[in-house]
């Protein structure tokens, strides 16, 4: 089984955790409710949101794979979590959950922050109200770049010139709750949090399948998706599964424990897949046999992870 060097676990713990191949502790760095990261495309540098009512965003060095602190500022909103870097390096966006502000930050040639943030508002609501009585902005992704924003609370795919430029939003079906998205190849396969569905899009936005996230009875909110190889994977928190769906259709392949309880984020690196369970308190490892994730025994206890990065 392939194993990374190491892995940058972020949670709602204390600190940000950097585990090596042996699955043991190497470092800790002190980031408060660092429920997302996201590494530079070129430079030594690693990005987390701080997750509280008055959201932060921070850099921090990780030349020596120690995270040494950058800089830190405001994510301009409340509750950030997610983070993303233009390919070009130049560019990062966070999602703020809890007003449905995205901000820009412009990074200098070290990848630290430059200049003003750009502050995109957004306006709009759901027909599930307890969730949906205002924008609540869940991912943000670069493709082409359109910088595009997963709006569970206006079942929306927000899109954006990188100046900041409001583009045409993308309708997603009434109720969805679109959490995370990826786009692969000319698809894009969207999660559902609230209507638990995973459905594709052609390059035009238009729908070519949808199919439950889980085959298992019971409650479910998808977190996280991926794309690799020939399948497409989802997190169930509920069911507590990594459910494989075919690239081509969605058309269901396999479904297995991930390893803990409440898998809120995934990463693939060759032939592993790391599960950060969040209410578990452990990161668990899978192998990837054709593609079919296995468990391993592995586990890494890390508090309340929310998200793991290979490097």
């Amino acid at each position: 089984m392939s194993v990374v060097k190491h892995l940058f676990i972020g949670g709602y713990g204390p600190d940000i955790v950097v585990v090596g191949k042996d699955l043991a502790v190497l470092a800790r760095a002190a980031a408060h409710k660092a429920s997302f990261l996201a590494f530079h495309p070129a430079m030594p540098v690693l990005y987390a949101v701080g997750e509280d009512d008055r959201g932060t965003v921070s850099a921090y060095s990780v030349a020596a794979d120690r995270p040494a602190p950058l800089g830190e500022r405001s994510s301009e909103g409340g509750q950030p979590c997610h983070v993303a870097v233009h390919p070009g390096g130049r560019l990062l966006a966070v999602a703020n959950y809890g007003d449905g502000v995205v901000s820009l930050h412009e990074l200098d040639e070290n990848g630290a922050f430059a200049g003003e943030p750009v502050v995109l508002t957004h306006h709009g609501s759901g027909p599930v109200w307890e969730r949906q009585e205002r924008p609540h902005a869940h991912q943000t992704v670069f493709h082409q770049d359109v910088l595009h924003v997963c709006d569970l609370g206006t079942d929306e795919i927000r899109r954006y010139a990188l100046d900041g430029r409001a583009l045409e939003s993308v309708k997603l079906p009434a109720g969805m709750g679109p959490r995370h998205l990826v786009f692969d190849g000319d698809r894009c396969h969207v999660a559902g949090e609230l209507d638990a569905m995973v459905r594709s899009y052609d390059s035009h936005w238009n729908e070519v399948a949808a199919v439950p996230a889980s085959q298992a009875p019971g409650t479910n909110y998808p977190s996280h998706i991926e794309a690799a190889d020939d399948y497409v994977y989802v997190a169930n928190r509920g069911p507590d599964t990594i459910a494989v769906l075919r690239r081509t259709d969605l058309a269901p392949v396999t479904e297995v424990s991930s390893g803990g309880a409440w898998p809120r984020h995934f990463a693939i690196d060759g032939a592993a897949m790391y599960v950060a369970n969040q209410t578990d308190d452990a990161v668990s490892v899978l192998s990837l046999h054709g593609g079919l994730p296995r468990p391993t025994g592995g586990r890494i206890e890390v508090v309340a992870p929310a998200c793991v990065l290979p490097r």
